[in-house]
């Protein structure tokens, strides 16, 4: 699906506006360095999933400007006809690194880094924001609520709630390689073979003259899997009590009992006990109804006896926290040769960049296999990781530690070289199961849904002085 549509024009306009400053000034031979980067975690939690590289790769070898976008730009009277003609014979030629999807993130460490002619690597801005942004700020809010059931399965349910049909889509995609089982989505099984669930509506137990005649003929038609909502009437008093008469009539393969409504934590333990004296232990119980990864935390305060969940709008959204705030900023820029480290100031620390062509490292303790601290540094600085590694707190310079028997591994995977893709994405199974086990790297006090532990993210001496050297300078 992906392979075939052309994006070019999802841009912010003044992309536009500066590629044709560029291309008329002397600076449009020169290369640029850009870093997509986050301040700051959604829901204040300890750390974010990277997702949205396969969409960001389809734009990005799709990047081409049509006749009718050339006639449209011209009709804005904005532009020279040299530069319309350069548009013309457009050809991407950057080289892109990204962070693999499914891989834990955390603020201010470069995820992707576009380095090529400036006017290209300004231009592809937005769609990275777009896409990076979006597709990680659902896999975060995913995985939290995965990491709620605690083992089990989560479906997404929230199509009907997304903010349009390419967020529902990516939306169940990102939600899939942060642990979800499925999604009520179907075009993105179709699409992206994310398994695709769901049973039943209110309307079809409605449109019966009954609700035993309705449940009875939904598991004649669906043998293998009868999951019947029983909570159009009444939960306990008739929904159950007619799927259980179901249930000794038709003999299913697989039963399952879904509510959508009520107390879940009391209905969920009186069902469980009804099921198990009626002689069915096995029959699942599914619970949704605007459910989030603090609700699900209650109910098993509470002893919910819940074996699956299925959650909407809290997850399609990320409604309690619904911006994932990366940024797109430029780092350095290069003329024959010679890079200039590019630096961003302002009167909020946190809003001040890191300069330079820059690479990150995730390091690990060989004892015990968790993730330790994450490490920018220039493009070609290398570990030796037979040697001690020092690293500290780059706002606390104080903050010190000496690693010793540790892995240094790279988290930046080329993708484009000069324009040629060189990245094979993995399938999504396989971003799931990497994603899971990248999450089990992390301490639990990382994991926290409140006041998570803090996870460092540290500069190289080298390039912490030359941050240093350069806030100097302007000051």
């Amino acid at each position: 699906m992906l392979d075939n549509y052309n994006l070019t024009m999802l841009t912010d306009f003044y992309e536009i506006t500066m590629a044709n400053g560029y291309f008329q000034s002397d600076i449009r031979n020169h290369e640029a360095v850009f870093d997509m980067f986050f301040r700051r975690v959604p829901d204040d939690g300890g750390f974010a999933i990277m997702a949205g590289v396969e969409q960001l790769i389809a734009y990005m070898k799709n990047l081409k400007f049509t006749d009718e976008d050339i006639d449209y730009l011209r009709s804005k009277n904005s532009f020279s006809e040299e530069f319309l003609e350069y548009l013309r014979n457009f050809k991407f030629t950057c080289d892109v690194w990204a962070v693999p999807e499914g891989t834990p993130i955390f603020p201010h460490e470069p995820i992707v880094i576009v380095k090529g002619p400036i006017i290209q690597a300004q231009f592809v801005e937005t769609f990275i924001l777009l896409t990076i942004n979006h597709q990680t700020l659902i896999a975060t809010k995913s995985n939290r609520i995965v990491r709620a059931a605690q083992g089990r399965p989560v479906m997404e349910f929230g199509t009907r709630r997304a903010q349009g049909a390419s967020a529902a889509i990516d939306g169940a995609r990102a939600s899939y390689i942060a642990g979800c089982a499925g999604t009520a989505c179907t075009i993105a099984d179709r699409d992206f073979h994310v398994p695709a669930l769901g049973t039943m509506a209110h309307s079809w137990v409605q449109t019966f003259d009954t609700e035993y005649e309705a449940f009875r003929e939904y598991t004649r038609i669906y043998p293998d899997n009868a999951v019947l909502l029983i909570d159009t009437y009444n939960v306990l008093k008739s929904g159950l009590p007619n799927a259980i008469k179901v249930f000794k009539e038709l003999k299913p393969k697989k039963m399952g009992v879904r509510i959508d409504s009520g107390d879940i934590a009391y209905l969920s333990k009186k069902m469980r006990k009804m099921l198990d004296d009626a002689g069915y232990p096995d029959v699942a119980i599914v619970a949704s109804n605007s459910l989030d990864e603090y609700i699900i935390g209650e109910l098993w305060s509470q002893g919910a006896q819940v074996d699956s969940f299925g959650v909407g709008e809290s997850l399609i959204t990320s409604r309690s926290s619904p911006v994932f705030g990366g940024v797109y900023k430029l780092a350095a820029v290069e003329h024959n040769g010679v890079y200039t480290n590019k630096i961003k100031v302002s009167e909020s620390i946190d809003k001040i960049t890191n300069p330079g062509f820059k690479t990150l490292y995730r390091l690990y303790a060989n004892d015990t296999g968790k993730a330790i601290a994450d490490y920018i540094a220039f493009h070609d600085e290398e570990i030796d990781e037979s040697q001690p590694l020092t690293i500290f707190d780059p706002i606390a310079t104080w903050k010190r530690q000496e690693l010793r028997n540790y892995t240094a591994r790279k988290l930046l995977c080329p993708v484009f070289e000069k324009g040629r893709l060189v990245y094979q994405s993995p399938s999504l199974p396989e971003i799931q199961k990497y994603c899971l086990a990248q999450v089990d790297t992390l301490w639990d006090e990382m994991k926290r849904f409140e006041f998570p532990h803090r996870y460092y993210v540290d500069l190289s001496q080298n390039l912490w002085q030359a941050k240093r050297d350069l806030l100097d300078s302007i000051r």
